[in-house]
């Protein structure tokens, strides 16, 4: 993730503005595991498995999928991929076998098709190791805007820009909020696994 610079300005008594901005920081970091929970693959056909592998194609630099193709979940267990260029078939063919998608390209000639396998234990025993990795990242970003703003309400306070117990409320307010995303994180990493585990 990114790591970026927290603009904010201290106001003394200004606590509403100051958790406002704590949750558009946070915020960032749950987005980002929303994108990567959805890349982990419960069994369901879902076009955002293959739309961000990189073709290489007309002797240029790799573009995403989506960029040249038509995609679609055809069923809970089918993806079609249709390029706009018939002539680049090959290409994406090519660039899907080599992605870690796991899946076999079949390829008509005019459209490629990708049947999803029923899920191993072990496959499932992998994506949920995958998961586990996914939201400790997030918990670390999350920890980290917490750290940002601590720091923020640090210097204020060393700096007389805020007062003690202004200080302490921005503390109690800092750690209830990042409770509060640390705890969305875990809810939607159980709602992934059991994903896993039921389909």
């Amino acid at each position: 993730m990114v790591k970026h610079v927290i603009e904010f300005t201290l106001t003394e008594n200004d606590e509403k503005s100051f958790e406002a901005k704590m949750g558009q920081e946070m915020q960032k970091p749950i987005k980002h595991f929303e994108g990567e929970l959805i890349k982990i693959r419960t069994g369901r056909a879902h076009t955002s498995l293959i739309e961000d592998i990189p073709v290489s194609a007309y002797g240029q630099a790799p573009m995403p999928l989506k960029n040249l193709a038509s995609l679609a979940a055809a069923d809970a267990r089918l993806l079609t991929v249709q390029p706009w260029d018939a002539s680049i078939i090959n290409d994406i063919e090519k660039a899907i076998s080599n992605s870690d998608v796991g899946l076999t390209p079949i390829n008509d000639g005019s459209m490629i098709r990708l049947n999803l396998p029923e899920m191993s234990t072990s496959r499932r025993d992998e994506l949920a190791k995958i998961l586990g990795k996914r939201l400790e990242e997030c918990k670390v970003a999350i920890r980290n805007v917490r750290k940002d703003f601590n720091n923020l309400i640090r210097d204020g306070k060393k700096d007389k820009k805020i007062s003690e117990n202004f200080f302490n409320r921005l503390s109690d307010c800092l750690q209830k909020v990042t409770d509060k995303f640390i705890e969305t994180t875990d809810q939607m990493a159980k709602k992934k696994e059991q994903d896993l585990r039921t389909i």
